[in-house]
This record gives C-alpha cells, structure tokens and sequence, in this order.
C-alpha cells in the first residue's frame, strides 16, 4: 500500500513520501507534485494521512473512505 501525507499549514499544503532505504541508512522523506499523488490515488491501494499543524489532528484517508471526506480533506481532484 503506498502511504502519503498532507500537512496542511497557515502558509497551504504540502505532500510528502517516505521512502524505505536499506539496511542502516536513514528513511528519505520527499515533497511530492499533487499530480503525482491524485495518479496514485485514482490507481488505488493509496493511503493519505492529513495532518493539520496547527491542531495536531490527524485524519487518514484511503480508497474506502468517503466520497465528501474526500473532497473535503484532499479536493474535487481526487473523486
């Protein structure tokens, strides 16, 4: 399952990707383009954690979920 997350903040949001690495080398974590994560999501098996800043609260979001927490959370680009 590919696992992404939102942080949204005062200044907007952002999109992000940890990548695994091998053995003893440090988890990359990389901004990805929404583009990339909206192909990903329409494909399926995708997992979004919105994390708000401000607040804390953390929201998980996947291909189950609902048709209106999705275009709440994530937009109309993701339905």
């Amino acid at each position: 399952m590919n696992q992404y997350t939102k942080v949204i903040g005062l200044t907007g949001a952002i999109y992000t990707k940890e990548f695994e690495k091998i053995k003893h080398h440090k988890n990359k974590v990389r901004e990805l383009n929404e583009d990339t994560v909206i192909k990903a999501f329409k494909d399926g098996n995708t997992e979004i954690l919105v994390i708000f800043e401000e607040t804390g609260e953390e929201i998980i979001i996947d291909d189950f979920s609902d048709k209106e927490l999705v275009k709440q959370y994530l937009g109309k680009k993701f339905l």
